[in-house]
């Protein structure tokens, strides 16, 4: 969530094994649908992946600025009407066709902080350090971000923490088995809650 003090509870608490939070630099000359948007973002995402990974083999942990999957916000927009099923589609079955290669995975632990509005807002509106251009949007999106780490966390139990722990400390966590589980990823999806309007 936007402004939850996420990047910051990082840099303090993963010193030199944060993967940073990371965005192409070409993205604004993306289209914004498409197969090819889908396939661009990927991408990205497995590049981060695979920088998590390196990391993790070197410093035996990679702390992630973002879930590196990060298909939560493609399906967190087809909620809020603001992506067509389509591209949710595009992106769910390029993602699909990652963990496959195991080229995406699932993180061996999310760490999740809801906030509320208000909060939110005034830590955005003290911090001057960053431009937020779609604050709002984010915070339309928190409800789904919640819902979906919840789905996650009913398929991978213990694995999700509704926390940043507030003396920066990173709770024990053991590598996932099912990083690349199809089955897993597959009723998962399933899971998920659908539009009130479809």
């Amino acid at each position: 969530m936007s402004a939850a003090g996420k990047t910051t509870w990082c840099c303090q608490a993963a010193g030199d094994t944060l993967l940073p939070e990371t965005f192409p630099a070409d993205r604004h000359n993306q289209p914004l649908e498409g197969p090819e948007v889908a396939a661009y973002w990927v991408e990205w995402n497995t590049q981060r992946w695979r920088n998590a990974l390196t990391l993790e083999a070197s410093k035996g942990m990679a702390v992630c600025d973002t879930d590196p999957l990060k298909l939560h916000y493609s399906w967190g927009l087809w909620q809020l009407g603001e992506k067509q099923e389509a591209d949710w589609q595009f992106s769910l079955q390029e993602t699909r066709r990652a963990i496959a290669q195991h080229q995406l995975g699932f993180a061996d632990m999310v760490l999740v902080k809801p906030i509320d509005a208000s909060t939110a807002r005034h830590q955005m509106e003290t911090d001057t350090t960053r431009t937020r251009s779609r604050f709002d949007l984010h915070l339309r999106l928190q409800r789904f971000l919640i819902e979906w780490y919840s789905a996650l966390e009913a398929v991978f139990p213990t694995r999700v923490k509704w926390a940043l722990p507030e003396d920066f400390k990173i709770p024990p966590v053991t590598v996932n088995p099912g990083r690349y589980d199809l089955k897993a990823f597959d009723a998962f999806i399933a899971s998920l809650p659908k539009p009130l309007s479809s």
